[in-house]
């Protein structure tokens, strides 16, 4: 019995129960961590969602407005004239073989480099001039609030670390746009539709559209779009180039 006694159970080595504390600690912290980023997200998702409302409803006050001030006018026997549109999209439609140097300049200026690309242009004196220099190059016009919509959800990709990243996750947003107070898709589409402060930034950190050639072909791409061509500016028609190439 003494010696039954005697013969005590081994006990845990110090250094395995010092791993085993810190492997606990360990998970306890990677624990507290997920939770914390969890709730994170959660307060990410309200704050989006209450964003994307408030948006919609602006959007439908200025759509409203829109219509109310045209009976105001209709009823009092006068015409009314909406403001000079702000935001343009410009698509190259033509290659630059022979062209003058001029105009390679300010087709790379609008970056424009590739056939069939797209670009959102805040319509001033000096871009105007641009677009003049350029128009038998180029398909333009003012893009509706659902053209805006598509074209960012559908070919919508980022210039992160000098790559072109598609805009797959808010996060990617946040990363680069966070500082601005833009932290989602519909903060990116609320800025280019209204032309917002951040605009310039905003438009440089979405990489130029890559669209595809249009359903049902091009009329002729030597002539203005007014003669029956398809260069120039199109003003609101170019809404439905943009679905045929969407």
């Amino acid at each position: 019995m003494a010696e039954k006694a005697a013969k005590k159970v081994p006990s845990v080595p110090e250094s395995l129960l010092k791993k085993r504390q810190a492997y606990a600690a360990l998970q306890a912290k990677r624990q507290k961590k997920i939770l914390a980023i969890k709730k994170h997200r959660k307060a990410q998702r309200k704050l989006i969602y209450a964003r994307a409302q408030a948006y919609h409803k602006e959007y439908r006050h200025m759509y409203r407005q829109e219509i109310r001030m045209a009976r105001m006018a209709r009823k009092a026997g006068n015409y009314y004239v909406p403001a000079e549109p702000k935001l343009a999209f410009v698509i190259r439609i033509r290659g630059t073989n022979g062209v003058s140097p001029k105009v390679r300049k300010v087709l790379q200026l609008l970056r424009l480099r590739q056939i069939f690309n797209g670009t959102f242009v805040k319509l001033n004196k000096a871009s105007i001039n641009m677009l003049r220099i350029v128009e038998p190059y180029i398909a333009w016009g003012y893009p509706n609030l659902k053209s805006v919509h598509e074209l960012i959800y559908k070919r919508g990709y980022g210039k992160i670390n000098k790559q072109r990243i598609a805009l797959t996750d808010n996060s990617l947003i946040q990363k680069r746009l966070g500082k601005l107070g833009i932290i989602c898709m519909e903060d990116v589409i609320h800025e280019i539709y209204t032309v917002g402060k951040n605009f310039k930034v905003v438009n440089n950190f979405l990489w130029p559209f890559k669209l595809s050639s249009p359903r049902g072909g091009m009329k002729k791409k030597t002539i203005h779009f007014v003669e029956g061509g398809d260069a120039g500016n199109r003003e609101d028609q170019i809404n439905r180039l943009i679905r045929r190439m969407n």
